[in-house]
């Protein structure tokens, strides 16, 4: 007998929608006699079910089951017969989210004839659409000359307030497959501006002369804690004196905001992370970890700061530990991790949508692979090797939409490109190279954006994720920036939608892009960065921080002082000066 197979025209491509935590079928719809056994991919790759959690095959009709859908799962899903490759079914999984929403603030007091502005930032898919109550009531035949609505109803700005104004105001997203809701309350009374100063809403800057604590409205600093000052616990000098030098000072590499309660910062020097107590702005204890201590991460879904050491500055004996438990801020400890001759790692971060995330990376710089681990359990899981594509890692970025990670491989030698792949992290295979995009990989704090910078060359290409799971090169950028480092502004004047800044290695100019449209501008003068020499911990010689999801300011230090950026007027918002080597700050939001 001969096979016979055969695909009704209609079917050969077929869309589904299918709500977030769901299960779902797909079927195959080739037919025929002695039809050989169905061969499922996913993004043109082979899906082994041995190796998978949430896909499998178990049914006798070969479909695909997927158990509990998540975003990660939305793509293309083909199915052939084994040997028959040429006639294929191609299936379309778009996921479709509830919408999560933030407000802010959650309370506020306001003097008669102020302003007042109520945020609400909603995620899902499809994007939500946002109405506003007030005391319980629909506010729109209300908008009035002294009430608007900006950035499609994310933001509800009252340009003079009165006493009636006093209210709970409810901001509700809505999309198709569902609804989210919460309340910013507005007081409006005489003696509002007398309340107590906050210790959030702050950037903490650390610089040789200790830690400043800023106030981007008013440009004000707060708070100076001196080298001199001591550690509650043991007493000992924050930043000690060393035999030899003139003038006390300090050494910092990196820091990270453990939940608005403590800012945990590591001092290569003296080998050890300080925890700062954020409530009381004082350093409480201080923890001795492995020599060099270079890079932090705060894992949040399992509260532990992962902390990575050089050795020396040859970095020739690095590595990993995990201080566990980091927002109790009690008696800390450090965890040594059984990986050796880690040279850098990536956790993918959290964002509404998802907020737990289970595995991490690490790399080492001469081998052309990445480690996946547990983070929970701290061990190994597998190797992901790009020796096919002679790829050794240098940086990692990761969306949720379609679950891709995105890997820079190290240029092979000065000048040349550094090409990037993408591993489906549904199936860890890697898909292949992402097209011709080179560069550093940034996502948005959303996932549907992919930011590419070629430092080198000063060219920048965005690519928007689709609801489908398709990358889609939006535009490509040529600028005269060598980028050091960059960072995503929401918008204020469109939902969903951000800027991008980004500062530069060598270039006193900071450059800002309207990432729907591709429109760039310059700020201009804001003085020399740190030479990259003074840096030796990463190659960020020149940081920018942004200030979360509902912040306006960015900050980004010189070679001596501190630059504000307000980024709803896209400003040059003040200079602070006197404050050298500021390259390692960290963002407070309320407290």
């Amino acid at each position: 007998e001969v096979v016979r197979l055969s695909l009704p025209e209609e079917q050969k491509v077929s869309v589904s929608t299918i709500t977030v935590g769901l299960s779902t079928v797909l079927t195959c719809s080739i037919r025929g006699v002695l039809r050989p056994p169905i061969i499922w991919k996913r993004n043109g790759v082979v899906l082994n079910f041995l190796d998978l959690e949430d896909i499998n095959d178990f049914g006798e009709d070969d479909s695909l089951y997927i158990t509990k859908v998540t975003t990660i799962h939305m793509g293309n899903y083909t199915c052939h017969a084994y040997g028959y490759e040429e006639l294929y079914q191609t299936h379309i999984l778009q996921v479709n989210v509830p919408p999560v929403i933030r407000v802010y603030p959650e309370t506020q007091a306001q003097e008669p004839g102020v302003s007042a502005s109520l945020r609400c930032h909603a995620e899902g898919i499809p994007n939500p659409h946002i109405t506003w109550l007030k005391n319980g009531l629909d506010l729109l035949p209300r908008v009035s000359k002294q009430l608007a609505l900006l950035a499609n109803g994310s933001e509800l700005h009252i340009s003079s307030v009165r006493y009636e104004d006093t209210g709970a105001y409810t901001c509700i997203a809505k999309n198709e497959v569902g609804v989210d809701e919460d309340i910013s309350s507005l007081f409006v009374e005489d003696s509002a501006r007398k309340t107590r100063l906050s210790v959030g809403n702050m950037f903490y800057v650390f610089s040789d002369d200790g830690i400043t604590v800023l106030q981007p409205n008013e440009c004000e600093i707060r708070r100076h804690i001196r080298p001199e000052e001591r550690i509650f616990t043991s007493y000992e000098e924050i930043c000690p004196r060393v035999e030899g030098e003139g003038t006390q000072s300090c050494l910092w590499a990196s820091a990270v905001n453990v939940r608005d309660k403590y800012i945990y910062v590591t001092q290569p020097k003296q080998n050890r992370v300080m925890i700062i107590d954020i409530q009381t702005q004082k350093a409480i204890q201080s923890l001795d970890v492995d020599p060099l201590p270079t890079k932090l991460h705060y894992d949040k879904s399992h509260d532990q700061v992962w902390v990575l050491s050089w050795g020396d500055m040859h970095k020739s004996s690095p590595s990993l530990q995990v201080i566990p438990e980091a927002s109790t801020g009690e008696d800390q400890h450090v965890i040594h991790t059984p990986f050796e001759g880690v040279d850098d790692f990536f956790i993918p971060p959290t964002n509404l949508i998802i907020n737990h995330v289970r595995f991490g990376f690490l790399f080492n710089k001469s081998q052309p692979a990445v480690y996946k681990i547990d983070l929970e359990t701290v061990t190994p899981i597998k190797t992901i090797s790009f020796k096919d594509h002679s790829c050794v890692p240098q940086a990692m970025a990761y969306t949720h939409l379609g679950g891709y990670f995105f890997v820079q491989c190290r240029r092979k030698r000065l000048g040349a490109e550094s090409p990037q792949l993408i591993i489906d992290s549904v199936t860890d295979a890697i898909i292949g190279p992402n097209g011709a995009v080179s560069g550093t990989p940034y996502t948005s704090p959303d996932g549907r954006y992919l930011v590419s910078v070629d430092e080198a060359r000063g060219r920048i290409q965005v690519q928007a994720l689709t609801v489908r799971g398709e990358i889609e090169l939006m535009y490509d950028l040529q600028t005269n920036i060598h980028v050091s480092d960059l960072t995503f502004q929401p918008s204020f004047t469109e939902g969903n939608q951000y800027y991008i800044y980004a500062t530069s290695h060598l270039q006193t100019d900071v450059l800002f892009v309207e990432l729907s449209t591709g429109k760039m501008n310059v700020l201009k003068n804001l003085k020399d960065p740190l030479p990259s020499k003074d840096w030796p911990w990463s190659s960020y010689n020149r940081i920018v921080k942004d200030s979360g999801l509902f912040g306006q300011y960015l900050m980004t230090p010189a070679k001596d002082s501190l630059f504000v950026i307000n980024g709803r007027q896209n400003t040059l918002r003040c200079e602070v000066s006197g404050i050298r080597r500021g390259n390692t700050v960290v963002w407070v939001g309320e407290v």
